[in-house]
């Protein structure tokens, strides 16, 4: 049974998808890959990413990870195009499971909250 301060975030798959004859600029690798568990990045070994590509898919990661509305935009979207206007390269970004927090074991701050 959950404790009564937990919360639930998605775990994320985001891989390169290159589509077939797309010029890509950004060093994308078709099929390379980084997971988010938790606060957690983690990369494959011998695998990278353009720090522009993630620049692009970094700020939507959170918003990702959290439940959202059958009907949301969030929830339907996936795709984010590589931020390189030439490069034909896209992220994509998938919910591969759901995992289960603790508030005081991710904050300082009580349930009451500070603002």
């Amino acid at each position: 049974m959950a404790s009564e301060d937990s919360f639930q975030l998605y775990d994320l798959k985001v891989e390169i998808v290159c589509p077939p004859g797309a010029k890509i600029l950004c060093g994308a690798k078709e099929g390379h890959h980084f997971t988010l568990e938790g606060e957690m990045l983690r990369l494959p070994p011998d695998q990278g990413i353009s720090i522009y590509s993630l620049s692009a898919v970094l700020p939507l990661l959170a918003a990702k990870q959290r439940p959202t509305h059958k009907n949301d935009w969030m929830t339907t979207d996936g795709l984010i195009a590589c931020p390189d206007p030439n490069c034909g390269s896209l992220l994509k970004i998938t919910r591969t499971g759901l995992r289960t927090f603790s508030h005081a074991d991710t904050t300082v701050v009580g349930l009451e909250g500070n603002v």
